[in-house]
Parts: structure tokens; sequence; C-alpha cells
């Protein structure tokens, strides 16, 4: 007798088995239907502007075509500018380095912040839930505008702490050489980013079953193995995943670094969303622009393919 849920019919004849004949699986179209809009929506809202960086791309803006002159076809020629420029090869080993560090300093800062959430008891995880739900709901600009404050090297909050420690960091400009926009950076780019990786991981801790803990620590395993050993491998599925986000949104960050720059404007410390607005809106070469900005593209696919082949296998 068949399955409701079988794709094979077996026939029985004279008490014999007949060979299976094979039914055709019904295709329900309600899901494709309810997922078409947002489709139509995506195409219409991303098709438009990546078609036309794609098109850009490949012409040459010059000073004739600011009267109207169309632009010139160059095919691959923006391309082999950018990738045998060792300016921007600079600036891609900047962002790749600076995106790495981010993205690994939020991780281990949101599992500690996780599995303290776990350890303490209400009162105390219902307070460090709040401050990070402000944390992470805070405007880019105004958290920025506070930041560059309390960084100020004349009457900063923190030079004032420092100084007052016994620290030599009395009117030190922290904004005037790239290492120190890029330290102001992090600092920044992790206390928005944790709240997300925090909670997430602390989702994951919530389905960790306290029979197995309780039992691994009566078999004589310490935190630390029961760490790595249980919850470790019970999590690693959110784990990836937020790492892989933390690396896609840090190769992209733009809004902390042009506002950390607007500041004191220090040399060198580009990264790829600012070097993008620099060639396009202040050189007007937005040709070049494009084609970085299609190199970023493929790079932020490159990443996002390790996250899709991880969600596929999760759901296998």
């Amino acid at each position: 007798m068949a399955s409701a849920h079988s794709d094979v019919t077996t026939i029985h004849v004279g008490g014999a088995a007949a060979p299976p004949v094979a039914r055709r699986r019904k295709v329900r179209l309600a899901p494709y239907l309810l997922i078409l809009p947002a489709i139509i929506m995506l195409l219409l809202a991303m098709g438009y502007p990546l078609g036309w960086q794609i098109w850009a791309s490949f012409m040459k803006f010059g000073l004739k075509q600011q009267f109207g002159a169309p632009p010139d076809f160059v095919g691959l020629a923006n391309y082999v500018t950018i990738f045998t420029d060792s300016t921007v090869w600079g600036v891609v080993g900047r962002s790749l380095l600076f995106c790495i560090v981010n993205a690994v300093l939020t991780v281990v800062i949101g599992v500690a912040l996780a599995l303290l959430m776990n350890a303490v008891n209400k009162a105390i995880r219902l307070i460090l839930q709040i401050a990070l739900l402000l944390a992470w709901a805070m405007p880019v600009v105004a958290a920025m505008t506070v930041w560059i404050w309390l960084f100020d090297w004349r009457r900063g909050v923190i030079n004032y702490v420092l100084t007052s420690m016994g620290f030599n960091f009395s009117n030190y400009v922290w904004l005037g050489t790239a290492m120190g926009l890029y330290f102001v950076a992090t600092v920044v780019v992790v206390w928005m980013s944790v709240p997300f990786v925090a909670f997430s991981i602390y989702a994951g801790l919530t389905q960790v079953s306290e029979e197995v803990m309780e039992a691994a620590s009566l078999d004589g395993a310490t935190s630390f193995k029961r760490f790595t050993s249980i919850i470790v491998p019970m999590i690693r599925p959110v784990l990836m995943i937020v790492a892989l986000l933390q690396i896609i949104w840090d190769l992209r960050v733009f809004t902390q670094i042009r506002m950390l720059q607007d500041s004191q404007m220090p040399l060198d410390s580009d990264l790829l969303g600012t070097y993008i607005y620099r060639l396009g809106v202040s050189s007007g070469d937005f040709s070049m622009a494009s084609a970085l900005s299609i190199f970023v593209l493929i790079l932020t696919i490159v990443f996002s393919i390790a996250y899709v082949l991880q969600l596929v296998k999760e759901d296998s």
C-alpha cells in the first residue's frame, strides 16, 4: 500500500506486485506567487543601478561628457587599470585586513557576552540586553558624533581619562594618522556590531541541553572543555553564519570611515567604500568607480556563496 507522500505506487495484480509506477509530483504555484512581488520589487530597486554600473564600468567618462557627449566604450580597460594599480591593491589589502580584524573581534566579544547572558541571573541579563539593544538601535550618524567627541584631541573624554591614569595623552590627535583612525573606527564598528552577534549566539545557547551540560560536569569536564566539546559544536551553524555576515558587512563599511575622515582627513586612510566615493563623487571618474564597485560586488558574492552553502547544508 502506497504512502500519502510517496512518489511511487505499487500495484498488486493477482497477489503479485507489479512493477512500480512513478507518479508525477504536484507543482505548487502558491509559494512562487507569494514571493513573486518581492522578486519584482528587488529587480526594480536594484536592477537599474546594477545595470548602469556594469555599463559604466566599460565606458570612459571625461570632460566632454560633462557637456552632453556620450561616453566612449573602452571595454575592459578600466578593469585592467584596477588590477595593475598599486594604490587600488593597497586599498583592497587594508579593507580585507580591516574587515577580518573587526569580524574576529566582534565574534569573540559577542560570544563572550552571550555566555555572560546565559550565566547571570534574569535581572542582570535584562540590563545587558537593554544596553545592547540601545547600542544597536542608535543611528549611525548620532553614534559617530558622540564617538568623534569622545576622541577629540582638545576636549575629548578619552584623552582626559587616559591622562588622569598617568598616560601621556594630553592633546593626542587620534584621528591625525591612518592607524589612529583605524583604531577608532574598529572601536566604533565593533561596538555597533557586537549586539547582533551576542543576541544570535545567545539564541543558539538557549538550545543547548542543560542535562548534557550537567552530565559532562559530573564526568569531570572543565568549563573550557564543555565549551569546546559541547557548546561550540552545537552552536557552530549560528557561529559560522554570523562570522560570514560580519565579514561581508565590515568589507563594505563606509559611514564610519567617512565621518572620521571628515573630522581630520588623514592621508592614506581610504578603505574600499570611501575610495570608491572619492573616485566617483570627488574626482568625477565614474567609470573607474563603477569598475571598482563591480569588483567589490564580486568579493561580496564570494563571501555570500560560502554563506548560502552553509544555509543549504543546514537545511539538508
